[in-house]
């Protein structure tokens, strides 16, 4: 998966790191770490859902440290790593007979203990934990440090802005009646083109389909199968429908567009799902226009027309600009023009849901805001949240940074000359940062949330009720989750989350 192929696993470090083997008290046997979400950034978004761990054992801990390191002649290993040290830092500036020694030892001798990947983890409460397990190797809890960082924070950040999501399309599915099956691919993942590289797009689209089906990220399917033992074959991984983009609108010709339509959804696709870019030229032409001329062809298509906008603001453009003009189409939105046009039905809780023929999906500069926004003005004015899909795309996925949940990997416990230590940091000039102190174990309160208990003694740390468990040991992934279990902790946290006697039952009077 990863793009770098040829980086020896050694090197993906911080050069400061490369000489706290020495820095440590003499007599250091063991270091004991946490990763723990510190604090969110995001309003409300009070927990994470926890994601990425798995594919950084398999693809780094195993995989590249195996064939860059482990499998290679231990001087020609060790080499590589002496040139990269004395060429940056000076001749001899850090001993190395510690990867020497790695080297013969064959493999990472590193113990992490995990929550569940896919649980819904509250802010202060760790996702995971490291030690090694070989006294000689302390300094290797922390070395990687970076590398784990830099890997894990980016998905369970990415998976956490899903369930953001996930959980608003629940509760307007229950306030307004809508199909709550709808709901895996309403909010479908347009991410991949604005991602910074090819392994955050996926890394990225696959904390997405935690809680979705729907995306555009091909190769986050490939992920799940390669990394957490989806089947697409045996389950719904992912998926899309055909689509069109501006450069074939474009071809089409202004002065035909018409025909563009025309041909699309009777001779290109006749029947199933086609979306369809609207806005090439004049969008509301399109859909009081076209639409109204093709709404036979339309009705009849065993199938659906979906109408996606790509520019304006997506809440005046689907619910309506209430600046506008009263009666014009930039006044009643999308939706409303779609429902004059083709109707529809209504649900039990009486919203109005647009006939199965016609939709429509919008995917720019969509936020967590602007899908509130949408929603509620929809719900506002009668429809149901099941009209419109929202695609969710770098602008939700990318503008976020490790400091948006506050992710740190920081040092707990360790034990220097046979004495157990337990250690911590409380900077006077920022609280926010202060660390746990002491080993670590993770429970449940009576509301059914993760809680961190510390400091704790080795015997609870290792002890069956510490819900921290070993994923990983000596090399070796010991407790593999696949992409159902992890659903299926979405699907839990969801039935704590939200609930349909929490909204109003009726479509709100002046909308009947």
């Amino acid at each position: 998966m990863s793009t770098l192929p040829s980086i020896p696993a050694l090197v993906m470090s911080d050069f400061y790191k490369t000489d706290h083997r020495r820095q440590f008290p003499d007599g250091t046997t063991t270091v004991y770490s946490n990763f723990t979400p510190r604090g969110s950034r995001l309003g409300k978004v009070d927990h994470v859902v926890f994601f990425g761990l798995q594919y950084f054992c398999i693809e780094y801990l195993q995989k590249r440290f195996t064939e860059t390191f482990f499998a290679l002649p231990k001087q020609v290993a060790v080499d590589a790593y002496r040139r990269r040290l004395d060429n940056s830092l000076g001749k001899d500036s850090v001993p190395i007979e510690h990867i020497g020694a790695l080297h013969d030892l064959g493999y990472l001798p590193l113990r992490i203990k995990a929550l569940p990947e896919g649980a819904r983890v509250p802010m202060q409460v760790p996702t995971h934990t490291i030690e090694n397990t070989d006294p000689r190797f302390a300094w290797l809890t922390n070395f990687i440090e970076t590398l784990m960082s830099c890997t894990v924070w980016g998905p369970t950040t990415s998976a956490t802005m899903a369930f953001q999501y996930r959980t608003v399309f629940e509760a307007y599915a229950a306030r307004t009646g809508a199909p709550r099956e709808f709901i895996r691919w309403q909010g479908h993942d347009f991410s991949f083109r604005g991602m910074f590289a090819l392994e955050a797009a996926c890394l990225s689209g696959a904390g997405h389909l935690l809680s979705f089906t729907g995306t555009d990220t091909i190769p986050a399917i490939d992920f799940h199968e390669i990394y957490y033992g989806a089947d697409c074959t045996r389950e719904m991984v992912g998926g899309s429908v055909p689509a069109t983009e501006h450069a074939v609108m474009c071809a089409g010709g202004k002065e035909t567009e018409l025909e563009t339509y025309r041909r699309l959804i009777t001779k290109i696709y006749p029947h199933g799902i086609v979306s369809v870019v609207s806005d090439t030229w004049d969008f509301f032409a399109v859909v009081t226009n076209i639409l109204p001329q093709l709404r036979k062809e339309i009705l009849a298509r065993n199938g659906k027309l979906v109408i996606r906008p790509d520019s304006g603001d997506p809440v005046k453009i689907l619910v309506g600009d209430q600046d506008a003009p009263v009666g014009t189409p930039e006044h009643k939105g999308l939706i409303e023009l779609l429902w004059e046009i083709f109707g529809g039905t209504k649900t039990d809780r009486g919203f109005k849901v647009l006939d199965s023929h016609i939709g429509a999906i919008y995917g720019d500069s969509i936020t967590l805001e602007r899908q509130l926004a949408i929603l509620e003005g929809l719900a506002q004015k009668g429809f149901a949240s099941c009209n419109v899909v929202l695609g969710i795309g770098s602008y939700t996925y990318q503008y976020v940074t490790r400091d948006t949940f506050g992710f740190a990997m920081k040092a707990t416990f360790c034990t220097v000359q046979g004495e157990d230590r337990e250690i911590y940091k409380q900077p006077r000039t920022d609280s926010k940062k202060n660390s746990h102190r002491g080993l670590i174990a993770v429970h449940r309160d009576t509301n059914g949330e993760y809680v961190a208990a510390f400091p704790v003694s080795r015997a609870q740390e290792e002890s069956a009720d510490n819900l921290l468990k070993v994923v990983f040991e000596d090399g070796k992934l010991v407790r593999p989750t696949t992409l159902a279990q992890m659903r299926n902790e979405v699907e839990t946290a969801l039935a704590r989350t939200v609930h349909a006697t929490d909204f109003p039952a009726k479509v709100p009077a002046e909308a009947q």
